[in-house]
C-alpha cells in the first residue's frame, strides 16, 4: 500500500484491490464511523453506510457490478421540488394560484401582499422547471455514464467521508487483470487515525480473510442435503 497526501493506494489484482477496501472499511469501523455514539459524530453515519455498499466485493466485477454502483451514486441531486415532495405539475399548479392571489391583492389595494404572491410564483415556476430538467437528465445518465463516461475516466466514489477512485491499469500476460484502486478520507483528524489503524493491521495480520458471498443454494443442490450449520467460538473441537 501506496500512502500520500491523495489517499491510500494499491496497484495489484481484483483481490488485493477487495482486500484493500475491506481494510479501509475495517478502520473506519474500528474508528467508530458506524456508530451515531462514536467518536466522530453522527454525520458519518450515512456516509459509511454508501461506502461499504459501493466498495468493490469479491463476487463482484468492475465492468458490470461497480459499473453499476457508480452511475447509480453519481445520480443528479434532487432539487428543492423534488426534496419537498413535489412534482413540476403540482408546482405549476402552486405557481398559478400565487398569481392569482397577486391580481386578488392588487384589486385589493395591497401592493405588498401583490408582490410576495407573484415572488412566490416566479419561485415555483423556477422550482418546477428545476424538476423537470433534473428528471430528463436522470433518464439518459445511466446510459451516457456507463457506455462512455467510464471509458474516459476511472470509477469513482464521493461522499463527505471518503472519496475513491479505481481504474483497470495494463493488462499483463502473466499477471492477468490489474487494477488501481485510492481510497482518501475526507476527514483530517479520521485520516490520521485510519493510518495509524491501517499499520496496525499490517503489523498484527498476517493473512487477511476477504470476504466472499456465500452460495449455499448451490451445495445443497448438489449434494442432495442441507449445508452444514456455520460453527461457532464454542463449538470448537479439542483434543485430550
Amino acid at each position: 500500500m501506496e500512502e500520500s497526501i491523495s489517499g491510500f493506494k494499491v496497484r495489484g489484482d481484483w483481490a488485493d484491490v477487495v482486500e484493500h477496501g475491506e481494510r479501509i472499511t475495517r478502520a473506519l469501523r474500528d474508528a467508530g464511523v458506524h456508530d451515531p455514539g462514536g467518536t466522530h459524530a453522527e454525520r458519518f453515519v450515512d456516509a459509511f453506510e454508501e461506502w461499504d455498499e459501493w466498495r468493490p466485493k469479491a463476487h463482484e466485477t468492475l465492468e458490470a457490478d461497480v459499473n453499476e454502483k457508480t452511475a447509480e451514486q453519481a445520480h443528479v441531486e434532487e432539487g428543492k421540488g423534488e426534496k419537498a415532495g413535489k412534482g413540476p405539475d403540482e408546482d405549476i399548479k402552486t405557481a398559478g394560484e400565487k398569481l392569482s392571489e397577486s391580481y386578488e391583492q392588487l384589486e385589493e389595494d395591497d401592493p405588498e401582499g401583490a408582490v410576495d404572491n407573484w415572488k412566490e410564483s416566479i419561485d415555483y415556476v423556477a422550482r418546477a422547471a428545476d424538476s423537470a430538467g433534473r428528471k430528463a437528465l436522470r433518464r439518459v445518465e445511466d446510459t451516457v455514464y456507463q457506455n462512455v463516461m467510464t471509458q474516459l475516466a476511472p470509477y469513482y466514489f464521493d461522499n463527505e467521508l471518503v472519496s475513491a477512485n479505481i481504474q483497470q491499469s495494463a493488462r499483463g500476460a502473466d499477471n492477468g487483470e490489474q487494477f488501481v484502486f485510492e481510497v482518501n478520507v475526507n476527514d483530517d483528524a479520521l485520516k490520521d487515525d485510519v493510518s495509524d489503524r491501517l499499520a496496525e493491521f499490517d503489523d498484527e495480520v498476517d493473512r487477511w480473510h476477504v470476504e466472499v458471498e456465500k452460495d449455499t443454494d448451490a451445495a445443497e443442490a448438489i449434494e442432495g442435503a442441507e449445508p452444514p450449520p456455520e460453527p461457532d467460538d464454542t463449538s470448537k473441537s479439542t483434543t485430550n
